[in-house]
């Protein structure tokens, strides 16, 4: 397969920025994947043709997330016995999987798109390339890249709903130059809008039993209702995990939550508390995205959620029986209830420019 030569620019760390309103702001550093790719990399790696050719029907090869708890199917789901009449728990997850009835590539590079309509793909590397990427051009031409782990299968959602999906895996050649190995254009119709946004990937990872979803389960028995839910998983973030001021300064380029290790050390930067949070309200099946963009003028991560009573609530804290503001996690975490509502408003400091 002939190899095309583009150079992406990829985002490097910079400065931690904080300002008066807040001590919770990370550098794009934290995010360095997903604010990858550069308009020459947009316009060379987002469009490549299809390569029939390449499609086979193996299995995505390596030990990942997808792999790990593959046999769970539908959720199972029992009533919470913490309180009476409390929400229905979900007691076993639905994990991404990589069966290999669709693939396209070889041994080297691999896309297993079997499982689309439930929102994910899965992209595998064993190649010799020391820092391989992978681009995902979704039919609102934004470009999501991602870093690649050697001999490993990584699950990444398909958030931007039907259409064509453009699904390109690139090798490093010397500086900013990549070579697209592997680029194929893939075709996904959704089974239902939230499916992308109610399970595992690349950035919010749990799995049948770890102490993200056993964590989830445990406030979940606890709690009356989804409202509820959604509540007492804020308050527990909040309260419990604090901001890592260290890690942030030392963060490197490459960089992707460890939510155990973050309930272990009860420490994170903004993309811990937002993929944390995410992770457990996932787990317990309610929609969640995993935000990325802008507060002010430095990049952050927080989230939206979806709740049956109300729909998507994009930009949410806390629900006070009538409204609800902002779920910004770190911000609520380091500074006062009043700074946070001053400062949050009605949402026009944040701006969102990826979705997990």
């Amino acid at each position: 397969m002939r190899k095309k030569i583009v150079s992406v620019s990829f985002v490097i760390s910079m400065l931690l920025l904080f300002s008066l309103f807040y001590t919770g702001c990370s550098s794009e550093a934290e995010a360095a994947s997903p604010s990858a790719g550069s308009t020459s990399a947009e316009g060379s790696s987002a469009t490549g043709s299809r390569d029939d050719n390449t499609s086979s029907a193996k299995n995505a090869s390596g030990s990942s997330q997808a792999d790990s708890a593959s046999s769970a199917g539908s959720a199972s789901t029992s009533s919470a016995s913490g309180k009476s009449g409390g929400r229905t728990t979900i007691n076993e997850i639905t994990a991404p999987s990589a069966p290999g009835t669709v693939v396209y590539g070889d041994e080297t590079a691999s896309i297993d798109a079997s499982n689309t309509a439930d929102g994910y793909i899965c992209v595998s590397y064993a190649g010799d390339s020391d820092n391989p990427k992978a681009q995902v051009v979704g039919p609102d031409e934004n470009t999501y890249t991602y870093n690649l782990e050697k001999n490993d299968t990584s699950v990444f959602p398909l958030t931007a709903g039907n259409g064509t999906y453009t699904v390109s895996i690139l090798e490093h050649i010397d500086g900013n130059s990549y070579a697209v190995i592997l680029s194929q254009d893939i075709e996904v119709t959704l089974e239902d809008e939230f499916r992308p946004f109610l399970s595992s990937n690349h950035y919010v990872q749990y799995t049948q039993g770890d102490e993200v979803t056993k964590l989830g389960i445990s406030i979940s028995e606890e709690s009356t209702d989804d409202l509820d839910y959604v509540t007492n998983i804020y308050h527990y973030v909040t309260e419990n995990i604090t901001y890592d001021t260290e890690k942030a300064e030392n963060l490197g380029t490459i960089y992707c939550p460890d939510l155990e290790e973050t309930l272990s050390t009860k420490k994170g930067i903004c993309f811990d508390y937002a993929s944390l949070m995410t992770a457990l309200l996932r787990s317990q099946g309610i929609p969640t995205k995993l935000v990325f963009g802008y507060s002010g003028t430095a990049y952050h991560a927080w989230i939206s959620v979806y709740l049956d009573e109300i729909g998507w609530v994009d930009n949410v804290i806390q629900f006070d029986g009538k409204n609800w503001e902002l779920m910004d996690p770190t911000l609520a975490a380091n500074n006062r209830e009043e700074f946070v509502s001053k400062y949050i408003g009605d949402g026009s400091n944040y701006t969102v420019k990826y979705c997990y």
